[in-house]
């Protein structure tokens, strides 16, 4: 009875895994599914990139050819010094990487005090974070062009310049409830062992909860730099300077005035940098997500 109870339910028993006729359906079954989830999520991405190869005329030919007939590297060319990639791309790496740094020291911060060192109120103002996820992004827009405008007691209006990708983004409620779940796994032990030899609380995070948490780091890192790069209505809004511009923003300026191919091209290049990033660090998002999940 225990090895009965012991065996997880599946769709298929394990008496039937052991037959031939069972394993063989098992792995037909697995791999059509496998095969046609990854040609429903794969296609639009290669028919974007594969776009971007094709003359004007083949691209709006009727019917349209799935694989390019005569295959040139002039739109994407094109594409990189019409809209300026380079420059684009820099811009948006600075805004992500801004953002990162200033998420990360104050969601950091907030989480491990309302999690370890337990302020008074800490539940309710944890309630008063998690509340503000159900606003509507929407909603905010207008208080905080308002508020980057003409930025309170100094009066300094940040327009068109890093400051106003930075500080919206400085205050995460979900990153903060994230983090606070992975803290709240770390045994107090080891926290206490710490105090016992004289640790103060920033000394116990830098040198002990903070090396335990790299895979929750990892998932916050990927999650603030994802939201920067794909952000588009906030930086179309505040940077209006053509120097200035994110990728997403600039991309969409020129495409009035661009052919087809080559817009495709440069819309093409500005997915990769993002999809490239997330197969990287796929494994560092399961893995961080399901870190803090269960104690023991």
């Amino acid at each position: 009875m225990a090895a009965y109870a012991d065996q997880s339910r599946t769709l298929i028993s394990r008496a039937q895994l052991g037959r031939k006729s069972g394993r063989q359906a098992y792995w037909v079954s697995l791999s059509a599914v496998v095969l046609v989830f990854s040609l429903v999520f794969l296609f639009p991405l290669y028919w974007m990139i594969s776009g971007g190869f094709k003359p004007t005329a083949e691209l709006v030919q009727n019917p349209p050819s799935f694989v390019p007939t005569h295959p040139q590297i002039t739109p994407y060319r094109t594409a990189w010094d019409e809209l300026h990639m380079g420059r684009l791309l820099l811009n948006t790496l600075i805004y992500a990487g801004g953002a990162l740094a200033l998420q990360l020291t104050f969601c950091v911060a907030a989480a491990y005090s309302l999690s370890k060192l337990r302020p008074v109120l800490g539940n309710v103002i944890l309630g008063m974070m998690l509340a503000t996820m159900m606003i509507p992004a929407a909603i905010l827009v207008i208080p905080q062009y308002l508020t980057v405008l003409n930025l309170p007691l100094v009066h300094w209006n940040l327009l068109n310049t890093p400051w106003v990708i930075w500080l919206p983004s400085v205050a995460n409620a979900f990153n903060i409830f994230l983090l606070k779940r992975f803290f709240d796994s770390i045994p107090e032990d080891i926290l206490a062992a710490a105090a016992i030899d004289g640790a103060s609380s920033i000394r116990t995070l830098r040198s002990i909860v903070l090396p335990m948490s790299r895979p929750i780091l990892g998932v916050v890192s990927i999650f603030t730099v994802i939201a920067v790069w794909k952000d588009f209505l906030w930086p179309l809004l505040t940077l209006t300077d053509p120097g200035k511009m994110t990728l997403n923003v600039g991309v969409n300026s020129a495409a009035a005035n661009m052919q087809e191919n080559v817009l495709i091209a440069g819309l093409a290049m500005a997915s990769l940098p993002t999809i490239g990033f997330f197969l990287l660090f796929q494994r560092n998002i399961m893995s961080g997500l399901t870190s803090g999940a269960m104690k023991g």
